[in-house]
């Protein structure tokens, strides 16, 4: 980002943020004097931006209720396999003082195709996420994809590729990169207010139950091979759709992507790190025996150039918290250490003396929630209006498509080495696997013919 651009954000953040701490009243909360309707209505209807929300169940039902609030933004149509779904967004849309009646469609490429679609939202699951990020670039879409940024390292370059060659901005759902707090954090890290910094400690934890498949047949609200979409055809379950997916490495990519990504990118962001050099990851299924494929324990190591170290614990079945917390970040340095969340963050000296602490006026924890659909709810707002505003200036976003391919290729890595049972070794100058032809088969994967994602 240019320093006029930056600069330029900061300003729209700072609306941003003073808007969230006065709580609904920008957004014509009860009270204020102002509606939903006339909010929006300050912009001309030709200065918004059009949007489409693909994938409604979970974060696309949230979301579309974040982009109802903005003024600067228009949803035109709905976007999902499933057809039970388009009721439920649209009473979300109605709740947030939404007026009209967005289109309702049941396949995305008709969505890339409208010409009304100025940019697209997708809360797919993980197989169709870098795909349809290749197809919206090529359809003149801007996108805003939900993390991972892929299923495989391969496709995340080749995303990268698509952003860049059709000039279109792509915001990974990273919001954490648009939390305000959280910046000011990370800027007196990178300032050495713990002096140098060479670890980073992250976790998440839950306490999710078991899951178990069994054979079944198509309900007749669902496109399946819709939603199959890329991935190889593999006949229905019942129990996989719409969550469980993402503990089969045929649609999903575990606990280590599905939450990891975002405690591994702000921990990149403050170590100042891009690829890493060696990767190492344990654990296992071993809370329940039942049909999951991918860890439910798994502990990660990210090695760094420079003598610098990411780890990562997971806890998917157990729900002790660490610190206090169900998920969350520390930075240790040789002055002391540095814990952060969403609206928070606290410094230490070396025998874990609290020496400073700030927090977002306004704002609740969102780090410390379990909240699957928002877990960062008010986080959603800032990081789309900087979508936005990167759309109407020509910039890239915060958490712009490279940025979110370095954070997700550390834990396909670990995954990868999970897989492999082994420590992997890293090109740090792009990520690559060095001298292991059974973890370098896993860079790519197999796609239903047709679909093979190309730019």
């Amino acid at each position: 980002m240019s320093e006029n651009s930056r600069r330029h954000f900061l300003k729209t953040l700072g609306i941003g943020t003073a808007a969230m701490a006065v709580g609904n009243s920008v957004f014509g909360g009860t009270g204020t004097g102002f509606s939903a309707k006339s909010y929006r209505n300050i912009m001309g209807a030709n200065e918004r931006i059009n949007l489409s929300v693909i994938g409604l169940n979970g974060r696309g039902d949230s979301i579309s209720g974040t982009i109802a609030r903005l003024k600067d933004a228009r949803i035109v149509s709905l976007c999902d396999v499933d057809k039970r779904t388009f009721a439920k967004v649209q009473n979300t849309l109605a709740k947030a003082g939404y007026e009209g009646q967005p289109k309702t469609e049941g396949d995305l490429r008709r969505v890339l195709e409208d010409k009304d679609v100025d940019a697209i939202y997708t809360a797919t699951p993980d197989h169709w996420h870098a795909p349809l990020t290749i197809m919206g670039c090529q359809a003149g879409k801007h996108v805003y994809v939900e993390k991972p940024l892929s299923h495989n390292p391969h496709e995340g370059e080749l995303a990268i590729a698509a952003a860049r060659k059709y000039n279109r901005v792509v915001q990974m759902g990273a919001q954490r990169r648009s939390a305000p707090i959280l910046t000011k954090g990370i800027q007196l890290l990178h300032e050495g207010v713990i002096g140098k910094v060479y670890l980073a400690k992250t976790w998440y934890t839950n306490a999710r139950k078991a899951t178990h498949l069994k054979p079944g047949n198509v309900p007749d609200w669902l496109d399946y091979d819709l939603w199959q979409g890329p991935a190889p055809r593999m006949a229905y379950k019942e129990g996989l759709i719409h969550y469980d997916w993402h503990w089969f490495w045929h649609w999903g990519t575990g606990e280590a992507l599905n939450n990891g990504t975002h405690e591994v990118d702000v921990a990149r962001w403050g170590l100042g790190v891009d690829y890493p050099v060696r990767v190492s990851s344990s654990g296992g299924r071993f809370h329940y025996q039942d049909d999951w494929e991918t860890p439910d324990t798994q502990v990660v190591n990210l090695e760094y150039p420079g003598g610098l170290s990411i780890t990562w614990e997971g806890r998917s079945s157990n729900g002790r918290r660490v610190e206090g917390r169900d998920r969350g970040l520390m930075f240790f340095g040789e002055k002391g250490s540095l814990d952060t969340g969403d609206d928070a963050f606290q410094i230490y000296d070396l025998n874990g003396k609290l020496i400073r602490e700030e927090k977002q006026q306004g704002e609740g924890d969102a780090m410390a929630g379990r909240n699957t659909a928002s877990p960062s709810l008010g986080l959603d707002t800032l990081h789309m209006v900087d979508f936005l505003d990167a759309i109407r200036n020509n910039r890239r976003p915060n958490c712009d498509v490279e940025i979110g391919h370095k954070s997700t290729v550390a834990m396909q890595l670990a995954n990868i080495s999970w897989r492999v049972g082994r420590d992997i070794h890293v090109d740090p100058s792009n990520g690559h696997i060095k001298n292991d032809k059974a973890a370098q088969k896993l860079w790519k994967r197999e796609y239903h013919k047709g679909w093979e994602p190309k730019v």
